[in-house]
């Protein structure tokens, strides 16, 4: 059966099983169809992870598509319904790992920009791709390593659309101009071990600690704002003790925040140890900030965002700042405008994911059409 050339491109794509972070030749396939039209490409890998940086034209504004080519793990075959390598369309769905995750957006962004260039192809300004092989796994060696080089000569994005699958229950109901930070926490709070029918000759930290764990899951961080909702922290992993008769010795707690404009990680790590510092506990405390909060503000790339949906689907559009980390988080303090559309994210992750082969379809024409807005 044949199909479009987006539906083709996915289709290709999910064949190429690109677990986190092997891009197995994925890029290669996308620059196959890039380079005809003019773009250049840079492949930049450091570590075991293959980027990609793709621009057709020097000057700006320059409106670049980011996204990934890795999937994550597809857990064990026996479980999905089609092979998650595949790539089969059937009843109007494309099945596959990375199918919504988000090797569907890849092959838009390349029909995308084909039908543009083919209509415009003296567009003013430059249309880039970045595409990275590790957003699904650290995150060390993908992005962030490609906005270092182009910071480092300079080079500047003005909009970044990610193709990130956004959508809820219809193809662009949803955008996210934004991301929440998040913040982890790695707390050891130091007892004194000894046998259980001693306990005055022990310190048992588990006991110490639970009333400042309990302040900090209480505590009220901030109320949020327009744009984001409420830190929250939560507890994610607890561990101690070594027998049934041991006090232990040690506490080990991880936690993370995921927090909005109304604080910094700083702050929040400050008032964290406040907490900690009010119960006279003895404890080392880690940190990591996987991404600070980053917000677009109304403006050319939202505004033609929401005007492509409108056009394409005649759907009225929400921002949004909900869910996890994105890629976003490196490429928005560059000063680029940031927003994410994608296709719906109900099986992204999931055993059997899919996507509808319409909505596909749609997503290529509202990314084409911005283009339209913002280079023609």
């Amino acid at each position: 059966m044949s199909h479009s050339p987006t539906i083709e491109l996915a289709i290709d794509l999910i064949q190429r099983p690109s677990v986190t972070p092997d891009d197995a030749g994925c890029q290669e396939l996308m620059m196959s169809r890039l380079a005809p039209l003019g773009f250049n490409g840079e492949s930049l890998r450091f570590g075991d992870t293959d980027n990609l940086w793709a621009r057709k034209g020097s000057d700006g504004p320059v409106l670049a598509f980011a996204g990934h080519t890795d999937v994550v793990p597809t857990g064990p075959e026996k479980n999905w319904t089609i092979a998650p390598f595949d790539g089969v369309v059937k009843d109007g769905y494309l099945h596959g790992r990375g199918a919504a995750d988000m090797k569907g957006s890849l092959a838009a962004f390349v029909t995308a920009c084909e039908r543009f260039v083919d209509r415009h192809p003296k567009h003013r300004g430059s249309i880039a791709l970045l595409i990275t092989s590790d957003e699904e796994g650290p995150a060390k060696d993908g992005t962030v390593k490609v906005v270092e080089t182009l910071e480092a000569r300079n080079e500047k994005i003005d909009w970044c659309l990610i193709g990130e699958p956004s959508s809820t229950e219809q193809l662009g109901d949803i955008i996210k101009n934004g991301r929440r930070g998040s913040l982890h926490g790695y707390l050891t709070v130091h007892g004194v071990q000894g046998h259980v029918a001693y306990p005055h000759l022990a310190e048992n930290p588990v006991h110490t600690a639970s009333p400042a764990l309990t302040a900090l899951a209480n505590e009220h961080w901030d109320s949020g704002n327009e744009f984001f909702p409420p830190t929250t922290f939560q507890i994610t992993k607890i561990e101690s003790g070594t027998g049934s008769n041991m006090i232990p010795g040690e506490l080990l707690v991880h936690f993370n925040f995921r927090y909005c404009t109304e604080n910094t990680a700083e702050s929040l790590a400050e008032r964290v140890s406040q907490i900690l510092d009010q119960h006279n506990l003895r404890y080392d405390l880690e940190w990591n900030l996987s991404g600070r909060p980053f917000l677009t503000d109304r403006g050319a790339l939202v505004t033609a965002t929401q005007n492509a949906i409108r056009q394409v689907t005649g759907r009225e559009t929400e921002l949004s700042t909900s869910g996890g980390t994105s890629d976003g988080r490196f490429i928005a303090p560059t000063g680029a405008q940031v927003v994410e559309l994608g296709p719906l994210n109900a099986t992204i992750h999931k055993v059997n994911e899919c996507v509808s082969v319409a909505d596909l379809e749609a997503l290529s024409e509202i990314y084409e059409q911005i283009l339209m807005e913002l280079l023609a």
